[in-house]
């Protein structure tokens, strides 16, 4: 989509689009939370991990007593992976605590699943050989496929590298969580140490101790220049009016800020609370897609790419021969834009202009603007323009919905003028967005036009959901056909 021009309150998303739960929970009613400071991947797996065992286990049994997968083993595969699903994060137990309460979940599972069986006379459909190998073959598999997975997990986290976090507070609370992410494992996180208005010599005279890197008034500052990926802020609440002074100035910042443990009322994104180490934080402001969410995300979006540019290939094709046809230049342009956390991507567009801007001055389209060719206005007004930023999307650099991405000259001259425009870098910049369905969309003149579209985007961040991303698309196609407002 091009940029946006209305200054129209930001609707509230559909009621299909309901802010997602804060922690989801399994049917055997444990909370699935997933662990922070802790690696998206080992996220990921450890709340897979157990299901998928049990879907193998199904599976092989099948293929061994029928010699290929009905439909009975098909169902029970089903069955166990939907009762499973998300799995209980162990890796901060014992190993032997985590043999236990495996156990004890597989006999519970077990027990659910032959009641069912007895009950509905669905235990005639499979053997007894099959059933009394899948009754010890599953608790031991499990059992090894965890254990493999506490020796591999550093081995992952030392591959994928450390994540650079800082705690604003050297107090207790703000001590043991540095202690505990030092003694962990399966934490990927590396201390760069503490901020705190008081001298190091008082700190260590009350017991405190570590690398104190300046006083809080600093933090910003600091967080941008060593690109520090984590902040938790340890302070007490008496010291409210501070923290709140300290969230407006880091919100210039693309760093997942945190409060161990305490949280008062604020403009928050995706809040829930979380672990670290097995001590509880309060997410503050974070991206919605960690864990399990980012796998949704990240396949949706491979899918429908996939899907969408095999059938809009033929479009591609006439597109690119009419630029070519109709105008001196690049059938392709390349532009530098803000991607996640605040990185630079290239994202690719049809050329609708007879000139190709990347520099540290852009001037927007306007209504009128000589600049744009004459087909590049039927691609502009269509947002046919956009359509080579599927394959972004399949490079990973962007996702199908989210914030859209500004140029880079827009980025510096907006990130001071509006209040938390930064925080809508915390996820993948997308070809449309929640903005763009409402109005939001064409040249931003004024400040309030551009603020309207962030509000947008931080909308989007506190309410995401796969239903959600659904209805955006949808909604988009009705949208560009008759939105005035893109030049």
């Amino acid at each position: 989509m091009n940029t946006i021009a209305s200054s129209t309150d930001c609707p509230q998303p559909p009621a299909a689009a309901a802010p997602p739960h804060l922690g989801s929970t399994s049917r055997f009613g444990r909370v699935a939370s997933l662990h922070v400071g802790r690696d998206n991947l080992i996220n990921v797996i450890e709340v897979v991990l157990d299901p998928l065992v049990l879907t193998l286990s199904v599976w092989v049994i099948g293929f061994m007593e029928e010699g290929e997968l009905t439909l009975p083993y098909l169902i029970l595969s089903l069955m166990a992976f939907s009762l499973t699903f998300p799995a209980r994060p162990r890796l901060e137990e014992s190993f032997s605590r985590s043999v236990i309460s495996i156990i004890s979940s597989w006999l519970l599972l077990a027990s659910l699943i032959f009641l069912f069986g007895y009950a509905t006379k669905g235990l005639s459909l499979y053997s007894g050989h099959a059933i009394v190998t899948w009754l010890w073959a599953a608790p031991v598999g499990l059992i090894v496929a965890n254990g493999l997975f506490r020796l591999a997990a550093p081995i992952l986290l030392q591959a994928q590298g450390a994540k650079r976090a800082v705690i604003i507070g050297m107090n207790e609370q703000g001590a043991q969580l540095a202690s505990r992410l030092a003694d962990s494992p399966y934490s990927d996180l590396k201390m760069h140490g503490f901020f705190d208005d008081r001298n190091i010599e008082r700190l260590h005279a009350i017991g405190h101790d570590g690398p104190l890197l300046g006083r809080i008034i600093e933090v910003a500052d600091y967080a941008k220049r060593e690109q520090i990926n984590l902040i938790y802020i340890s302070l007490p609440m008496a010291t409210q009016p501070r923290i709140l002074r300290l969230l407006d100035e880091l919100r210039d910042t693309t760093a997942s800020i945190y409060f161990v443990p305490d949280l008062f009322v604020t403009d928050i994104i995706q809040s829930r609370m979380e672990t670290v180490c097995d001590m509880p934080v309060v997410s503050v402001c974070e991206t919605p897609f960690t864990g399990t969410n980012g796998l949704v995300k990240r396949l949706s979006d491979i899918v429908l790419s996939l899907l969408i540019l095999l059938l809009i290939s033929p479009i591609l094709l006439g597109i690119a021969c009419g630029v070519k046809l109709t105008s001196p230049g690049p059938i392709i342009f390349r532009q530098r834009r803000y991607g996640l956390d605040g990185q630079e991507i290239v994202v690719y567009k049809f050329r609708s202009m007879t000139v190709c801007e990347d520099g540290s001055k852009i001037t927007q389209a306007s209504k009128g603007d000589m600049r744009i060719t004459r087909l590049g206005r039927i691609l502009r007004k269509t947002s046919l323009d956009e359509l080579p930023q599927f394959v972004n999307v399949l490079q990973g650099r962007m996702s199908i919905v989210g914030p859209r991405p500004h140029a880079v000259a827009h980025n510096e001259q907006y990130r001071k003028l509006i209040n938390g425009y930064m925080v809508r870098h915390k996820v993948k910049p997308g070809i449309t967005g929640w903005a763009q369905v409402n109005g939001l969309r064409g040249e931003t003149e004024t400040l309030d036009k551009m603020k309207a579209r962030v509000d947008c985007d931080l909308d989007y961040l506190r309410h995401w959901s796969l239903g959600l991303d659904l209805y955006i698309i949808f909604k988009t196609v009705a949208v560009v056909f008759k939105d005035q407002y893109a030049y």
